[in-house]
């Protein structure tokens, strides 16, 4: 689905993603670990045109580097900043509804199914989205960003500063958007997230991958933890 070759990006003269190479296959949980600063959230802005790069990222076969970012989001990509972009004087159902592509590619979700996911959006339709709590609001973009159809999903610290029950109901979500067939790949620094939810895990130092494994090889890699995941 997903396969990026030797990929660089850079803001202005810094060379920040330095030869990355990465792969996500249908219906995969990927995540993107590393300590703050070391490109995990550039190169998801990379995958969809927002950052200047060289290389290779085909998606579907298709080659997308270099194209308008509406192109690439219109061939079945989803993206959920870490900023939990909505509009706050816009209800639930209308950010929601700002949501729709005419997307052939993607898999197609429905109001209802999205309020099967997460019910208390449904019970919030009518109220603005900036009355909502941050986990609602998280819930939210998710939601919205599924609206566009997409094949592939990247989000960008999901869990950040949410509550421990809110952070299984994110968990629970993305379980649930991966047995629908969307392929996912997740920036997150809660170790026991990406353990839990992720097929496949690839660390990053320096702006490069520096291991690449499956969670539970990760897990006891007590040297790559140490050295690369741990926040002192």
């Amino acid at each position: 689905m997903l396969k990026v070759k030797n990929l660089h990006s850079y803001y202005g003269k810094s060379h920040i993603l330095q030869g990355i190479n990465l792969s996500i296959e249908e219906g995969e949980i990927v995540s993107l670990l590393g300590r703050n600063g070391v490109g995990r959230s550039t190169f998801i802005k990379t995958i969809m045109g927002m950052v200047q790069s060289e290389g290779s990222i085909l998606f579907n076969n298709n080659e997308i580097l270099g194209r308008p970012i509406h192109e690439i989001a219109n061939l079945g990509i989803g993206y959920v900043s870490e900023n939990r972009d909505i509009f706050p004087d816009l209800t639930v159902q209308e950010n929601l509804e700002l949501g729709k592509k005419e997307n052939k590619y993607g898999i197609k979700w429905s109001l209802e199914e999205l309020f099967d996911l997460f019910p208390n959006l449904k019970n919030r339709i009518k109220v603005p989205g900036g009355v909502l709590s941050g986990g609602e609001q998280q819930m939210l973009t998710i939601c919205r960003s599924l609206m566009g159809c997409p094949k592939l999903i990247m989000i960008d610290e999901p869990t950040e500063g949410l509550s421990p029950q809110m952070v299984n109901n994110v968990e629970m979500l993305l379980k649930k958007i991966s047995s629908k067939g969307v392929s996912i790949l997740l920036v997150e620094q809660k170790l026991t997230i990406a353990f839990n939810l992720s097929n496949r895990l690839y660390v990053m130092g320096h702006g490069k991958v520096v291991y690449e494994g499956l969670p539970k090889e990760v897990k006891e890699n007590k040297e790559i933890i140490k050295e690369w995941l741990e926040v002192s």
